[in-house]
C-alpha cells in the first residue's frame, strides 16, 4: 500500500452514487488508475468533479482484491490549472444563469426616496461606518437598522440568509444593503452561497450588493437588483442627495413663483385694456341680471307657499267640520241630554233603580234628579 500519493491525470467514467461515494478514473496518455472518494471526503468539495476534467489527486493506493487491480482511494482533489474554489463559483453562476436567477426582468426597482434603510453585515466592520457616514452626509433624514452577521468563515453563509429573512418578513425598510469590505476569494466565499443566492432572489424587499471588491464579482453581485462596487457606494446609490434635493425644489419654488407672477401680469392687463366706464357698465349689466334672477326666484317662491297655504287650509276646513260632526256637545244642542250616576254615563235602564240620584248634563248646563219610577222598554210578543 502506499499512503501518500498524488496522481495527476483527467477525470473519467465519474459516478457519483447516492451514498455519497464519488467512483471516477484517473487517465493520460500513457494509462489509467481507477479511483474512489468516500462520502466524508467528497463533501468537502469545493466543485463539483466532471468527466473531462483535468485534476490533481491526493490519497492512498491499494490494491482491489475482488478484481486484482490497484486503486486510488484519494482524500482531496484538486482541479488542475485553476483554483477549486473558482472552479466552483464558475460553475454555481453558470447553473444559476440558466434558470434565470440573474435575469434583469426580475429586478426589482430601488426606491428613489426611501425612508428606511436595512445593513446585513458585521457590526464591528469598516463596511457599516462607511454606509452611516454616507447616509448622515447625504440623506440624514432615513433611518438605518443594521442586522449583525457574519461576513466570512464557518456559519457566515447562514446569518446572511436570517437577515434576508427578516428584513423581507417584517417588511421594516424600503431596501436592504447586503455586503462587506473587500478581500480574497475564499474571505468573500460566504457571498457564493447558493442558498443565499436563491433567498435573495425570492425576496420581496429591493437588495443592493455591496462586496467590497472593483473587479471581480461574487453570485450575491449577481443575483440581487443592484451591485455597487463598495459599501459607501451602494449607500450613494440607495439614497439621494439632500442637497440636491434642496436645490431642485428651491428651482421649483423660483418656477411656480415666476409663473404666478405672469399670470398676474396677464389679469392685469386684460383689465387694462377697459376703460373706467365700460368696466363699470360691465358690472351694471352684470347685476342687473342678477337682479332679475332674484326677482323672478322670489316671485315663484311666494307663489308656491301661497298654494301650500291654501291647501292646507282647506283640508283644515274639512277636518274641522268632521270633529264637529262627531263631538258630543253638537248632539246635545240638538237637545239631546247625558245621564249620570256616580260619574258614569248610563247607557241602559238596567243601569238605573228607584230613587237613585242623578246628574242631567245638557248643552247649556246640568241639574241632579232622582228617579221616581223605570218602565224598561217591551220586546216583540211582551
Amino acid at each position: 500500500t502506499l499512503s501518500s500519493v498524488t496522481v495527476k491525470g483527467e477525470i473519467s467514467n465519474l459516478t457519483c452514487h447516492r451514498s455519497g461515494h464519488i467512483y471516477f478514473t484517473l487517465k493520460d496518455p500513457e494509462g489509467q488508475l481507477k479511483a474512489v472518494m468516500f462520502r466524508s471526503h467528497a463533501a468537502r468539495l469545493k466543485f463539483a468533479p466532471e468527466s473531462g476534467m483535468r485534476v490533481i489527486a491526493h490519497g492512498s493506493i491499494s490494491a482491489y482484491t475482488r478484481d486484482g487491480t490497484y486503486q486510488l482511494y484519494a482524500s482531496s482533489l484538486q482541479p488542475d490549472g485553476i483554483g477549486a474554489l473558482y472552479l466552483a463559483y464558475e460553475q454555481l453562476k453558470e447553473r444559476l444563469a440558466a434558470e434565470g436567477l440573474f435575469d434583469e426582468v426580475y429586478k426589482r426597482p430601488i426606491p428613489r426616496y426611501p425612508s428606511k434603510i436595512g445593513v446585513i453585515t458585521s457590526p464591528t466592520g469598516a463596511a457599516v461606518r462607511d454606509i452611516l457616514n454616507v447616509t448622515r452626509r447625504r440623506y440624514p433624514i432615513a433611518d438605518v437598522y443594521v442586522y449583525p452577521a457574519l461576513v466570512q468563515g464557518d456559519g457566515a453563509a447562514e446569518t446572511l440568509i436570517r437577515g434576508v429573512e427578516y428584513f423581507d418578513s417584517s417588511r421594516l425598510c424600503d431596501v436592504v444593503i447586503i455586503g462587506r469590505g473587500g478581500g480574497s476569494i475564499e474571505d468573500l466565499w460566504a457571498f457564493n452561497d447558493e442558498r443565499l443566492a436563491r433567498r435573495i432572489f425570492s425576496a420581496k424587499v429591493p437588495i443592493i450588493s455591496a462586496v467590497g471588491h472593483e473587479t471581480d464579482f461574487t453570485i450575491c453581485d449577481f443575483v440581487s437588483d443592484l451591485r455597487a462596487p463598495t459599501p459607501s457606494a451602494a449607500a450613494e446609490l440607495a439614497i439621494p442627495d439632500i442637497r440636491e434635493l434642496l436645490l431642485r425644489l428651491d428651482g421649483i419654488e423660483k418656477r411656480c413663483t415666476s409663473a404666478l407672477k405672469r399670470a398676474v401680469e396677464s389679469e392685469r392687463e386684460k383689465l387694462s385694456r377697459y376703460g373706467v366706464s365700460e368696466l363699470c357698465g360691465l358690472l351694471r349689466d352684470r347685476i342687473e341680471a342678477e337682479r332679475k334672477t332674484l326677482s323672478e326666484l322670489m316671485r315663484d317662491s311666494e307663489n308656491s307657499i301661497e298654494k301650500i297655504i291654501n291647501d292646507m287650509k282647506g283640508k283644515l276646513a274639512v277636518t274641522a267640520e268632521k270633529c264637529n260632526a262627531m263631538s258630543p256637545l253638537s248632539v246635545l244642542s240638538r237637545g239631546y241630554s247625558v245621564i249620570e250616576k256616580g260619574g258614569v254615563a248610563l247607557q241602559s235602564v238596567d243601569q238605573a233603580d228607584v230613587g237613585d240620584n242623578v246628574k242631567v248634563i245638557m248643552h247649556d248646563g246640568r241639574f241632579d234628579a232622582e228617579i221616581k219610577s223605570v218602565r224598561k222598554k217591551k220586546g216583540k210578543g211582551n
